[in-house]
Order: C-alpha cells, then structure tokens, then sequence
C-alpha cells in the first residue's frame, strides 16, 4: 500500500474539522400576528427585549419568522405555513391567534401572552396544568371587563344605555359576552351590544348605538380593537361617547380610559415560556401565568373634548393622566 493512499483511509476515519461539521440549528420562532407590523410594534420589541434577557440575539441565535394577517379568517392559513415551516414554538399572543395555531398543529409548542380566557374556550385543561401543546399568559379578561363596566358606570353615572363593542370572531365571544349581560344586571344597566367581525363594521356599529341612544362605550379588547385603535378613537370622540377600552394604547391615540394589565410586560415575560420550552420543558407542564401589573389611564384632553367632567374619586385611582 502506498503511503498516499493509507493516510487518505485514515484521514477518513478522523473527526473533520469544526469549520466542516454540521452547523448548530437556530431555534425558529414562528410570531402569528393580526393586523399590521406597525400597530403592534410596541408588543414585537417587548417580546424582543424578554428574549435579550435571556441571552437569545434575532439573526444570531434566535430567528422569529413573522406572520400577520389582515383579517381573522386568514390566521390559520398563515398558521400552517408556520408549521410547514417546522418552526420550533409558535407565538400567538391571544385566543384568536391560538385558536388558528392549534387548528394547525397538536404537536408544536404554542405560547400565548394575552388569552382572554384559556380555559373557558378550552385551550388548556387547567391554568395549573394546561396539558396539549399550548400554555403562556392570560390577562383574564372575562374578569377584567366587569371592572371596566363599573368604571366606566362611574365615569358617567347617569348614563341611560351603555354600548359595548364586541367582536365576535373571537373564540371568547360567548363568554364574554355572557360576562358582559351579568356585570350589566349587576349594576343595573342597560347594555346594547352591538358584535363586530371587521373595521369595516366600525361605522355602522356606531351607527346603531347612536339610533339606540347609547350614551358610553365599553370597546371590549380584541385584535381588532387594538389593531385598529385610532379609528375607534375618532369615532368615539365623533359621537361623542365617553369611552372605557382594554389598553392603554387606545388611550394613547385619544380614547378616554383604559383599565388593563401591561400588556407589553405579558408579552416580555411569555419570551420565559419560550426560553424553557426551547430547552427541553413541555407546555402541558408549565402552569398559566397571569397579569400582576394593571393600569388604569385617563385621557384628560379627551375629556375636555366630550365636555366631560370626571370624579374626582375616579381621578385619584388613575395610574397615569394624559394631558
């Protein structure tokens, strides 16, 4: 045997060099998103900042392939490309997103930051063991409107007829809706609820509650709300109708109030959820969180706008004023 050619046999038998091995995979997190990149730009750098915490750089260790959807019914198109895409955790922050997500994949991680309720539209067996594939953070929202229903009752006390806008391509309709009816009869209201699928139906929406005399809105948050917030506010302050929505954002762009967790801090935190579950831990053993820090914002030039006067006691409990 030539000496050429036992040191290519053998050198056949050497590991190769790091240069020639296999590159290390980069965890893909696929973000199902609905309405446009801009609206939610606060929640994507939030979610980006939880993952800097954690060590994970995008481009360098961690790759988020983005999906959004201009319309509800094309979730879960959007949903499968994700999983044709092997993606290794899907992040979709509320019922409506997740309800795309597990009609694409039983399999794939899912993690949410703001479900409504996840376990009354059976997303997750229990908040301590949620069992399946999907797990993260819940704002509770079907509590979360009963305060914002009396709230807004003390807002504007002699209010005759409370609108509430709600939209009903949400998996929590039902509940919420059933939410919304008790709270009412609670405080001795009467509501005109009035479901939404699309902006489309904003301007007819509020053109129903104007024939029915209602004299306040409660805007119960969604995708759409939120996606779509500056136009809600505009209609509002139209119609002048003193409005209660379900994040501080719609007050930032001229709503009235909002009572809400921080949802961005939700949706930072859920990157913990992606953290474990990336190395190695399952969903269906990761209990449900929930929101800790809740604010409650008041737009002070909005309510000058409505020739609006709000209580003083209302005023004091107000986190942040708006002027």
């Amino acid at each position: 045997m030539r000496r050429r050619e036992f040191l290519g046999g053998a050198a056949a038998l050497w590991p190769l060099p790091l240069s020639a091995q296999q590159p290390v995979k980069v965890p893909q997190i696929g973000y199902l998103g609905f309405g446009s990149a801009s609206a939610w730009a606060n929640r994507v750098e939030a979610m980006r900042v939880g993952l800097r915490e954690l060590g994970y750089i995008e481009g360098k260790n961690i790759v988020i392939e983005f999906r959004w959807a201009e319309r509800a019914d094309q979730l879960r198109e959007l949903a499968a490309e994700l999983v044709r895409m092997n993606v290794d955790v899907i992040f979709a922050t509320s019922s409506t997103e997740v309800d795309a997500a597990r009609q694409a994949t039983k399999t794939i991680p899912i993690v949410f930051a703001t479900h409504a309720d996840p376990v009354g539209v059976g997303h997750v067996a229990t908040l301590r063991r949620p069992g399946g594939n999907i797990t993260g953070l819940s704002m509770v929202l079907t509590e979360l409107v009963t305060k914002e229903l009396a709230m807004l009752k003390e807002a504007v006390p002699h209010a005759p007829r409370i609108g509430v806008l709600l939209t009903s391509t949400l998996p929590t309709y039902a509940v919420l809706k059933q939410a919304v009816v008790d709270t009412g009869e609670m405080l001795g209201v009467q509501l005109q609820i009035v479901p939404v699928r699309t902006a489309e139906d904003f301007h007819g929406a509020f053109e129903i509650m104007a024939r029915e005399r209602v004299s306040s809105l409660l805007a119960v948050v969604s995708p759409l709300t939120s996606a779509h917030r500056m136009l809600l506010a505009e209609l509002a302050l139209r119609y002048r109708l003193p409005a209660m929505f379900g994040t501080k954002d719609n007050v930032v762009v001229g709503g009235l109030m909002s009572y809400a967790p921080d949802l961005a801090d939700l949706t930072r935190r859920a990157a913990t959820y992606i953290d474990k579950i990336l190395k190695g831990a399952k969903p269906a053993d990761m209990p449900v969180d929930q929101g800790s820090k809740y604010q409650f914002v008041i737009n002070l030039k909005t309510a000058k706008a409505l020739g609006l006067e709000l209580p003083a006691t209302l005023l004091a409990l107000a986190d942040e004023v708006i002027e």
